[in-house]
């Protein structure tokens, strides 16, 4: 018998969010796979036949997604887990202030995750079972001089999970902050990054820390390296190029 019987794994169509589908899939869930692409996430559920049941969605959209997520969970018989992972990074130059991007990047990064977080919140409020995931980063830890709407809409995320979390622990239910480093997906690559973890590490990776409240890195060395770096003083780190 799976960990989790059903799921939802919002931003599905590519990356972590298609590694997260394949996975939970192969060991027996039953997955909702939401994305904009619905001919991707067709093409994950064809090898899982009656296990992945794909939804073409907009996230943007959120007067859509209390009633997308009432047919889903309809359709999946319950509800154990729901992952909100989509994400986007616009490319934004150094002297670069474009109110248009930044907007878009909390449309998606914020807006979207408050939509579909707050209606999985309701439903498992009400029942006192299930778990809830955002998938952050290591970006809203600090406002780094690159990415600041990214940053800031991570760091969003981060106390919107948090908030989650004092909430709905009386409750029984799990709810937890991923924080993974560069990993090699379209998100981060215009940004060539050297050493990106593995799409389907950071899925496998992310499905092992789920199990545990709170947030979590999904490498050791960042876990470290950002406890550091949440404590430089300002004077400095502004002077810092990272």
């Amino acid at each position: 018998m799976p960990e989790y019987k059903t799921a939802i794994v919002v931003g599905a169509s590519a990356g972590i969010g298609a590694e997260l589908v394949k996975q939970l899939a192969q060991n027996g869930t039953k997955v909702a796979a939401v994305a904009r692409r619905l001919e991707r996430l067709e093409g994950i559920a064809a090898g899982f036949p009656d296990l992945v049941l794909p939804y073409a969605h907009d996230v943007t959209h959120t007067g859509e997604a209390a009633a997308l997520f009432q047919r889903i969970t309809d359709d999946l018989g319950g509800l154990d887990l729901v992952i909100y992972n989509a994400g986007i990074m616009s490319d934004v130059g150094p002297h670069e202030y474009d109110t248009a991007k930044d907007v878009a990047t909390f449309a998606t990064n914020v807006d979207g995750a408050m939509a579909w977080l707050n209606a999985a919140a309701a439903r498992m409020d009400r029942t006192g079972h299930g778990t809830l995931v955002g998938i952050g980063s290591v970006a809203g830890d600090r406002g780094r001089l690159g990415q600041p709407a990214y940053n800031a809409s991570k760091a969003a995320l981060h106390s919107f999970m948090e908030s989650l979390r004092n909430r709905l622990h009386r409750r029984g239910v799990t709810v937890v902050t991923i924080k993974p480093g560069p990993v090699a997906t379209d998100l981060i690559a215009h940004l060539h990054f050297r050493n990106a973890m593995a799409a389907a590490e950071a899925a496998r990776r992310t499905l092992k820390l789920i199990r545990k409240p709170g947030e979590h890195y999904l490498s050791p060395f960042h876990r470290l390296a950002f406890l550091v770096i949440r404590h430089i003083p300002s004077p400095i780190f502004r002077r810092m190029k990272i």
